[in-house]
């Protein structure tokens, strides 16, 4: 298939085709039921790797303002990310010596659900979030939040103002800023002399290996390895010094990185690119399969609801995620396949999930209609969600996990 393509970290114009889902809407654009008579936007959704640095990237861009200036993701509805933010500030705030003389900054800081741990420690923090629905939260927890998009002209703003930071603080927030340059060059110019910047990220890695497809939507710009990072870092004057694979959301990256020399190189480094060297990832064949592994997953997981409906059986999915809006819309799986989607976050119930039109409603649902079957959208939240609905699993209904392969639990 014949693309443009320009390499956003490296410029190159060599790129070559990963998967092409087709025209998709805005995953997180949940409409309310009013909104069917009007257009839906759609767009192309096409994922490529640069054959020079081997960053995976989409090649059809929609912009940052269409997709953040009111965002429905709020990360406090998640257990599981609280006591993750929580461990994680207690574990910088003890390791960095964090006190009352030190600034953390986060990048895209949502409801505050992480920033509060080191607000509750003692140590100044600023919030950078440019969904205002979602910043007006966290104003209401009492974090500084600046309702902005980051980049350069953001970060000089704040040095200019004496307020460089100790810790620039970066979860799931990376992949989504699309002059991915001006970003890292952000970071840099925000950066104290000797202070650390910590990335969290789903890893390219786990994403390939375990078919996470559904990973792609218009708001994840990138798809990142460490092999492609570590020239986009040192282009900018830093260095990233460790890195951390951890479990979350399927498999993700944890990255520190300082000012170049700042901070002594650990092992953890060498050790990834070179694991990485020897799975393939500066290679184009280490991609080339994937395409009709996701058709394999489409091809099983469609047979599976259309055998459980003929049974009679009711179906329904957990999760309005934009991951889920990824897969239900790839798959074609609407509302005469799914009678509902459950969601625990009040936001999302009572609208309707994009392009697939399925309502939204309260987890209540679940044990309330009883469907034989859940298709669990939120895989990366698996264990949390089971336990949550232990009493409908105790009832006789099961739950359909749909990567990295089909399994009824």
């Amino acid at each position: 298939m014949s693309f443009n393509f320009q390499c956003r970290s490296c410029n190159s114009k060599d790129g070559e085709f990963v998967l092409d889902l087709g025209v998709q809407p805005l995953a997180n654009n949940l409409l309310r039921p009013e909104d069917l008579a009007k257009p839906e936007p759609k767009f192309p959704l096409r994922l490529a790797v640069c054959q020079k640095c081997w960053l995976m990237q989409i090649v059809d861009l929609v912009p940052p303002v269409q997709l953040f200036s009111e965002y429905l993701y709020f990360s406090s509805f998640s257990d599981l990310m609280l006591s993750h933010a929580r461990e994680a500030a207690t574990r910088y705030i003890n390791d960095f010596s964090l006190g009352d003389k030190n600034l953390v900054v986060e990048i895209a800081s949502n409801d505050g659900y992480f920033l509060q741990y080191f607000k509750g420690a003692g140590v100044p923090c600023l919030g950078i979030e440019p969904a205002a629905n979602i910043a007006k939260v966290a104003k209401e927890k009492g974090i500084e939040t600046l309702v902005e998009f980051f980049g350069k002209d953001l970060a000089d703003k704040l040095a200019a103002g004496n307020r460089k930071a100790d810790l620039i603080l970066g979860n799931n927030v990376f992949a989504h800023a699309p002059d991915t340059n001006d970003f890292v060059a952000g970071m840099k110019a925000l950066l104290k002399p000797g202070g650390r910047i910590i990335l969290e990220f789903p890893y390219a890695l786990d994403f390939i290996e375990k078919t996470e497809f559904d990973t792609i939507y218009h708001e994840h710009v990138f798809y990142f390895s460490l092999t492609a990072l570590m020239p986009l870092f040192k282009r900018h004057g830093l260095e990233i010094f460790h890195v951390e694979r951890i479990p979350i959301h399927g498999g993700s990256l944890r990255l520190f990185a300082g000012h170049a020399g700042a901070h002594a190189q650990e092992s953890s480094v060498t050790a990834l690119v070179s694991h990485e060297k020897i799975k393939g990832v500066p290679t184009p064949a280490w991609y080339a399969d994937f395409t009709s592994q996701v058709l394999a997953i489409r091809k099983s997981l469609c047979d599976l609801i259309k055998q459980l409906r003929r049974q009679g059986n009711a179906v329904a999915a957990y999760g309005a995620s934009a991951k889920g809006s990824t897969l239900l819309n790839f798959f074609g799986l609407n509302a005469e396949s799914l009678d509902f989607v459950a969601d625990r976050s009040t936001y999302k119930q009572g609208r309707l999930t994009p392009g697939t039109h399925i309502p939204i409603v309260a987890p209540d649902q679940l044990m309330q209609r009883m469907p034989a079957y859940t298709l669990l959208l939120t895989w990366n939240f698996a264990d949390e969600i089971m336990a949550q609905q232990k009493e409908y699993r105790q009832k006789g209904g099961k739950f359909i996990v749909p990567i990295p392969k089909v399994t009824v639990v």
